[in-house]
This record gives structure tokens, sequence and C-alpha cells, in this order.
């Protein structure tokens, strides 16, 4: 399934009290839109990610977003809604089959939360994130209370929103001349389409005023640990994978990628500092694509969702464990490799070798075992 994300950058922000539109403002040392953009990009399940944007904001886009290989960006109309369906008007050519429509003002969103978008687009046209009402909702009349809402049935609607491509353009076409649609929901629901609400996600804010920057700019990164584990069995073979290196012996690990028990047990660990899962979830071994794949690869895919939240890599730690081969000799082009896939300092880095004294499987020589952990620091958004 071919995957776009819109994302519409043609509003002008006043209510952020800024002399730029808010999209544009800095945060974090980075444009708000720039952020928005390199989530998408930053997932691994979008392919194309097209900005909607003011044609007076140009020279501000093109700062915004240099350097991220973006196709020409679509100007918008005078309105969201017109903007949303210029923006799908520019993705026809691509023939995506889902979009994912987002405000560019919503720059935490996490890789996670589209993924959830793009699993349910499975079963429905139309899919949304929404969050719980959990203050209590007083109908006012008049400055006084007329009546309680039922907040049981209520919810916060996020961005992105995901449709069927086709679906959402037909939708958009069909209402052009109507304008009380506030969402892309509702122009979904108004078009006789089933909408699906998944959970949404609290750090998933939209800037909104000139507090909202001003919150989300000194806002703490939060230090988050995980830690990792992993065996793979030693059978034929001339060589072992170990932290992305080869290294000559006369066995090889046995495993459906290339079995690099180091790699694998350091892709956990940062999994579990995001509190995503495991290996096995994002890369099952009983999917044949990942038959002799690098296991380079699984831990990319680790560093793009870091990236995604926002987050960084602060030091990773693995410790590898066999009687044979020896490992220490190769301890610095193991970590040149680390260093290169994490886009960390190598003094971020430490690999080390240890034994079992000959006890238990990696003692007998059966197999290696590895051992991983990992710090990140996650924005620690409300």
């Amino acid at each position: 399934m071919k995957v776009a994300a819109l994302i519409v950058a043609a509003g002008r922000g006043q209510r952020a009290g800024a002399p730029l539109p808010k999209q544009y403002l800095d945060l974090r040392g980075e444009p708000i839109l720039r952020h928005s953009v390199k989530a998408f990009l930053d997932s691994g399940l979008v392919h194309v990610v097209q900005v909607v944007i003011h044609p007076g904001d140009r020279p501000l886009y093109d700062r915004s977003t240099a350097g991220l290989g973006l196709p020409e960006p679509c100007s918008g109309g005078t309105s969201r809604q017109e903007s949303v369906r210029l923006g799908l008007e520019a993705l026809a050519a691509g023939q995506p089959d889902l979009v994912l429509i987002h405000d560019a003002a919503r720059p935490f969103v996490s890789a996670m939360l589209i993924r959830s978008i793009v699993d349910a687009l499975s079963n429905y046209e139309a899919v949304i994130p929404g969050l719980a009402v959990t203050d209590t909702i007083k109908q006012v009349v008049g400055g006084t209370i007329t009546g309680n809402i039922d907040r049981d049935s209520l919810r916060r609607a996020q961005t992105p929103q995901g449709f069927h491509y086709r679906t959402i353009l037909e939708a958009h076409r069909t209402l052009a001349d109507v304008t009380d649609l506030t969402d892309d929901a509702a122009v979904a629901e108004r078009a006789g389409h089933t909408v699906l609400v998944i959970d949404g996600d609290e750090r998933n804010i939209k800037v909104t005023t000139p507090e909202d920057v001003a919150a989300l700019s000194a806002h703490a990164m939060l230090p988050c640990s995980g830690s990792g584990f992993d065996v793979h069995r030693l059978g034929p073979g001339d060589h072992v994978m170990l932290c992305g290196h080869r290294i000559p012996h006369s066995q090889g690990l046995i495993g459906h990628s290339d079995a690099d028990v180091a790699l694998h047990a350091l892709v956990d660990a940062i999994l579990g500092a995001l509190g995503a899962g495991d290996i096995g979830r994002h890369f099952p071994p009983s999917d044949p694509q990942w038959q002799g794949a690098p296991s380079r690869l699984f831990l990319e895919e680790a560093v793009r969702l870091v990236r995604a939240q926002g987050g960084r890599i602060a030091n990773v730690d693995v410790t590898i464990i066999c009687e044979a081969p020896k490992v220490t000799p190769y301890v610095q082009p193991m970590t040149a490799v680390l260093a290169e896939i994490l886009g960390i300092p190598a003094r971020r880095i430490n690999v080390k070798a240890t034994t079992t004294e000959k006890l238990g499987f990696t003692g007998r020589g059966e197999g290696i075992a590895a051992q991983a952990a990992c710090s990140l620091l996650l924005p620690d958004a409300p």
C-alpha cells in the first residue's frame, strides 16, 4: 500500500500572536513545520509527504524544509477545506492508496500513532485519532448553566486523519461548495462514510497560542532507558555477524535474518525505552521479506522511531556473551558501525564481551547471547 501524508500549512495562525505564521516559528531549534514533516518521513510508513502552503510563505517554506527532499509544495485556498482539496488533487499523479491529512501545527505526532491509523485503514475507509473528554462539560446559556452533557460519548479529534485516498478525494470534490465542515472526518461523514475513532495521543498537541510555543520550547527532555536480550544458536558457517560487523569463525549463527544477536538485543533495548514492543512485533520471523535480511535494517528502523518522537539516543551499552570467537579485537570496527547507524559519537557507545566460564549453552559453544542497554532523551510533552 502506498501511503501519502498531506500536511496543511496554509493557515496564517493569528492566534499564536507572532510575526510569522505559527508553523514557521522556532521550536527546539527547528521550525514547527519541519518537526511535523520529519515525523512522517522518519516513521518508515509514508512514501511521500505533500505540503500545502500559503503562496506568500514560499521563502519560509523553503528554509523550513531544506534538505528533506519533498515534492513541490501546493498552494492552498481561502479555507482549510479548500486547501486540503487542492493538496489531494496535487497527490493524484502519484496515485496513493491511503492518505494521512495532518495539521502542520502538531509537531509531535508519533510513529506509533501513524502506524495505528495505517493499520486501522485495512478495515475502514476513514480513521481518526481522538482523546476522551475528562472534564465535566456544562451547557451554558447567558452565563448560567442550563444542563450537563454526557462526556462518555465525546472525543477531542486530532490529526493525522487517515482515509482511503479515492474516498476522501471524491468526498472533497462533491462537497467543495459546503462551508460548515470543520475537519476532514466531517467531510467523510457528510459524504456518507463511516469514520472509526481510535485512541489519540496526549503528546500530539496542536500549537495555537504564544503560551503553547513557550511551554513546548521550555519543556524538558525526559530520560528513558531500555534493555534487551537475545540468543542465537551456532551452526554451519564460516563467520558470525556481531554489531553489524563480519567476524570470521568456524561456525555461523542461525536465524531468520542474519542472526546478529548483538543488534537484535540493541533493537529491543531501544524499543523498550520507547515503549514500542519488541523486535518480533516490528519484524516478525514469519514474514519472508526478512529472510536473510541484514539486522542493521532493524536498528535503522528503531532509530527512525526515536527521531519520529523528537527523541535522541544518549548512549548504548552492548555485552556479547560467548566462548568463541574472540570479540575484543573487533570492538573498534563494531563501535564504528553502531556510531554510523545510531548517529551518535563513538564515545557514547560501549561494546564489550564476556564468557560464562564454560558454563551453560554459551560455555559449551552451542550459541551466542547478547544483552544491551540504552538511554534515550524523549520530549516530555504533555
